[in-house]
């Protein structure tokens, strides 16, 4: 016969392990929030605006968008790292974020692989180069001429230091002999403004973003970086018809968890991204927008990262780019 204190010992176990049994199964029982380390009005915050009703239909939460802004996402991204790994602050990121940042800077204040788990690739999507509607240049190859004839009297904004709208202008750089100021800013969108404003001259963007804005005649759109010609933009040709350069890029959006994050809850998450992406409504609007519905799982993701960082990172030595 057990003794009253053990009686009470493993009654209290008892009830501690259907509690932790509970909250487990319970997941998720409380909002979860979504960083964006990028201004509102950007192309990332964008994508997720379209996500999150149907998300959070799946999840039966409700899903916060927050911004944490700076450092070409890398603000953002070294918070949701040191978040607590329980599922419910998560990182929506980029190319430039995941991928570019760690071989760009030489002391990454985080190591992708290391401190996050994947979640769930959402998209892909090549990037548009686009200029101030004022700049005489109506193709790709007239631009290149333009900036031969102006050299150093060229600004091009991007989303931030390190980032893909970085690098990709310097790729084009690289491959044509141009010279352009580099300007960048905390975001797509504070960018746009400027473009549109005659500040900077020319943006390297995603497709979603510069096909909205050049529609509106708010800029020209003279190439996209995809292997074919987007459907957002049919009438533009790609930087390889254009013969200016050899360059294709095809920039992705994922979700990420800090690192720990239990098995169970990276499943949850990632299943509910696929239903929300599988919706044929949710598919028709981002192909519309120009992005590509491209869900991988969170081990394909894993693979798919593994695989994209030393591709990256041999871009940027190549380019020469790298900031402290």
């Amino acid at each position: 016969m057990l003794k009253p204190v053990k009686m009470i010992q493993t009654l209290l176990l008892s009830v501690m392990l259907a509690m932790t049994f509970h909250a487990q199964a319970a997941y998720p029982d409380k909002p979860i929030k979504i960083i964006i380390g990028f201004p509102a009005g950007g192309p990332l915050d964008a994508h997720l605006r379209l996500l999150v009703e149907r998300l959070q239909s799946a999840l039966g939460q409700t899903v916060i968008v927050d911004y944490k802004a700076g450092a070409g996402g890398t603000v953002g991204a070294q918070f949701v790292a040191q978040s607590p790994p329980d599922g419910y602050t998560l990182l929506l990121a980029n190319t430039g974020t995941m991928v570019i940042n760690p071989a760009i800077y030489t002391k990454a204040p985080y190591d992708t692989l290391r401190d996050f788990q994947p979640i769930a690739r959402t998209a892909q999507q090549p990037l548009a180069l686009i200029v101030n509607k004022d700049v005489t240049a109506n193709s790709l190859k007239e631009f290149v001429a333009y900036a031969k004839a102006n050299p150093g009297k060229l600004n091009y904004g991007s989303a931030g230091n390190g980032g893909i709208s970085h690098l990709v202008p310097e790729m084009l750089k690289s491959e044509t002999g141009i010279f352009m100021v580099h300007i960048p800013f905390k975001g797509s969108a504070p960018a746009f403004t400027d473009l549109i404003a005659g500040h900077v001259q020319f943006m390297a963007e995603s497709v979603p973003q510069a096909a909205n804005y050049a529609k509106q005649g708010k800029v020209k759109a003279l190439a996209v970086t995809s292997a074919k010609r987007n459907p957002a933009l049919p009438n533009t040709p790609t930087v390889i018809e254009t013969g200016v350069a050899n360059l294709e890029v095809v920039g992705f959006y994922g979700i990420l968890a800090p690192k720990g994050t239990p098995a169970d809850v990276t499943m949850k998450l990632s299943q509910a991204f696929k239903e929300t992406l599988e919706s044929p409504d949710i598919q028709k609007k981002m192909i519309e927008q120009g992005a590509d519905p491209a869900y991988l799982n969170a081990d394909q993701f894993t693979k798919f990262l593994t695989a994209e960082m030393p591709r990256w990172a041999k871009v940027v030595k190549q380019a020469g780019a790298k900031l402290d």
